[in-house]
């Protein structure tokens, strides 16, 4: 395996010009697994009139073209080697969007790609596609003009539709009455063909107000990760949350509300309106929220069919075992090391299973410049916080606890926060305990050295389970070594002994 050396000219950067926010990201590398380097936004505000003038309002154009001569200067400053702009429904349905687009051209020195409503909703869905494994249910991306809704198999995205449903949009059109909001979304969602579909799958919400929803059921409910992608609530409890939040705004109690931008909590009614009715009509059995969205996607369609098909999860894990460990063919042999154990040992997998299993195995060594005391605990806090996707919640604990207790052991004392077990079943963490202790056993035989594990040999006969040591490792055994191995084996309910061949 290689290791990933950036190239001083890799980046990739997108200016989103939205309805609401005016945004730029700049990622380090045009690739699988996209991480970015720098992340700023704008609230500008410019769709919040454009149901009643059909015009993007003065003021807003103003902040807007501020905005964009400071991300300009910022690409600039970091040399991104290319940029790519977008602009969305607030610019395609305004009047004088055209004028706009000419201006904001201008300053960026780039073209702007005005999308359609059909190119806004596949994007979304390829963001979608891009970051969740497998998924399958309807993306909804809601933004400040409008809302898109498409269907996704796996990789297959059906057509999307758009509506005038963003929250900006709705705020203007309702004049600021709840009532006609809600007649409008009524009237709009009742006859949209991709919800039909939706009964029973999930549904994928896409976009900032939606995540700022997540964002303060999250800190209600006292759940424990705070990362908003893949955060998924039962749709039952997803109706009844935001129900309780158009309540809160109806008492005018949504302002005492601390987590959210002041500029994003007026819009928090509509965005949770919306909601509302999608879940009523689509009936879905769960609500996720994504963090990768339309500029997720175009690059994801930049990138060529071999590479689009990648597991996104992998890659990242990849990257960072290139980036962190002390020998990265190492994780490689471990994979197949760990590969060998779960089929003599006859442990059942599932195709998910696997895959945690092998991300698991190229993050297993990303601890080792870390203070030994403090190695379990940091490298938790990395894997449950890290910046990388087509992981859902309980598979990110998972991988990030067999790599805890690689380094922590499983000694009570060190046990992880409870918070934390909880996010897995009673059966998952006693499989993240036993590929915890694999990584021990291995790494006290190869010391992180590749040509070593394998030439070590798996056996079982009955409910023995031997590690056979070719004759050139000799040397290597020693009673820890089989101490480890032991308490390996007794976790998968055999008795362990190290064999010299």
């Amino acid at each position: 395996m290689r290791t990933h050396r950036r190239k001083p000219d890799s980046s990739v950067a997108v200016i989103d010009i939205g309805s609401n926010s005016v945004r730029l990201v700049v990622y380090e590398a045009l690739e699988r697994s996209l991480v970015s380097i720098f992340n700023e936004k704008a609230l500008c505000g410019l769709g919040r009139e454009v149901q009643s003038t059909g015009l993007l309002a003065p003021d807003a154009i103003k902040k807007a073209l501020t905005s964009l001569r400071r991300f300009h200067a910022l690409c600039k400053v970091m040399k991104v080697s290319r940029v790519y702009a977008i602009a969305t429904a607030a610019c395609r349905d305004a009047t004088n969007g055209a004028d706009f687009i000419a201006r904001a051209e201008r300053i960026c020195r780039v073209p702007v790609e005005v999308l359609s409503g059909s190119r806004e909703a596949h994007l979304a869905a390829l963001g979608v596609v891009s970051s969740v494994h497998k998924p399958n249910g309807i993306v909804g991306d809601l933004g400040g003009g409008s809302l898109e809704l498409t269907d996704v198999r796996g990789h297959r995205v059906h057509r999307g539709v758009t509506l005038p449903l963003g929250s900006l949009a709705l705020q203007d059109a309702s004049k600021t009455s709840l009532k006609s909001a809600e007649r409008i979304v009524k009237e709009e969602l009742s006859a949209v063909a991709p919800l039909k579909s939706g009964e029973g799958r999930t549904f994928y919400a896409v976009g900032g107000t939606w995540r700022a929803l997540a964002r303060i059921h999250i800190i209600q409910s006292g759940y424990p990760l705070r990362v908003m992608h893949g955060y998924s609530i039962p749709a039952a409890d997803a109706l009844d949350f935001v129900r309780r939040l158009r309540r809160l705004a109806a008492s005018h109690t949504l302002a005492d509300i601390e987590a959210i931008a002041d500029a994003r909590q007026p819009l928090l009614t509509y965005a949770a309106l919306v909601l509302e009715y999608i879940i009523r009509i689509a009936k879905p059995k769960t609500v996720t929220f994504s963090t990768y969205g339309v500029r997720e996607g175009l690059l994801y369609s930049m990138l060529p069919a071999a590479e689009r098909s990648g597991d996104g999860l992998i890659c990242a894990a990849q990257t960072l075992n290139g980036l962190m460990s002390r020998s990265a063919p190492h994780a490689d042999e471990l994979i197949g090391w760990t590969d060998r154990l779960v089929r003599i040992v006859k442990l059942r997998e599932t195709e998910d299973d696997r895959r945690l299993r092998h991300a698991a195995c190229l993050l297993s060594d990303i601890g080792w410049r870390i203070h030994p005391d403090y190695r379990g605990e940091q490298t938790l806090n990395l894997i449950m916080n890290g910046n990388f996707a087509d992981i859902d919640h309980q598979g990110r604990t998972f991988v990030a606890l067999a790599v805890y207790y690689r380094y922590a052991g499983l000694n009570e004392a060190n046990r992880p926060p409870p918070m934390v077990r909880d996010l897995l079943t009673p059966a998952l963490d006693e499989r993240a305990r036993i590929l915890g202790t694999a990584f021990r056993v291995a790494y006290l035989v190869s010391a992180a050295r590749p040509g070593v594990l394998p030439a070590t040999h798996f056996r079982s006969s009955g409910r023995k389970l031997k590690l056979v040591f070719e004759h050139r490792l000799v040397d290597l055994v020693a009673d820890r070594v089989g101490g480890r191995f032991k308490q390996l084996a007794r976790l998968v309910g055999r008795s362990g002994s190290i064999v010299l061949r």
